[in-house]
Parts: structure tokens; sequence; C-alpha cells
């Protein structure tokens, strides 16, 4: 019996802790939340039109020598 009680104890403590936790984290301002969302976007959209370049390439190169084409 004793451990169920120890159980939701624990459940509403694991609460109590998290806001507590939440409390101390230093949030970003607007201004750096919009710059960082600008930086990752770049950075995808860079990534992207490598991995497409590969993928083109790769697959022109398939054609070529494996397909005949």
């Amino acid at each position: 019996m004793t451990h169920r009680t120890t159980t939701k104890r624990s459940r509403f403590s694991f609460i109590g802790e998290t806001i507590a936790e939440l409390k101390k984290v230093v949030w970003l301002t607007r201004r750096e939340a919009a710059y960082l969302t600008f930086m990752v976007l770049i950075v995808a959209i860079i990534v992207a039109l490598i991995l497409g370049a590969f993928d083109y390439a790769f697959t022109n190169l398939v054609d070529k020598f494996f397909l005949g084409g």
C-alpha cells in the first residue's frame, strides 16, 4: 500500500519540479528567436540544394553507365 502513495506523491512532485526548472530557463528574445529561425531555414535550404545536386548527378551517372541512357 505504501508503494501507491509514493507513486502518486512522486508524480505530483515531478510536476512541481518541472515547473520549478522551467522558471530557471533563460528564454530567447523575440529577435534572437527570429534570427535563429532564419539561420536554420538558410542552412536547410543550402543543404537541400547540395543534396539535390548530388542526387541529380548520381541519377545521371546511373542512367548513363548502368542503364545505357
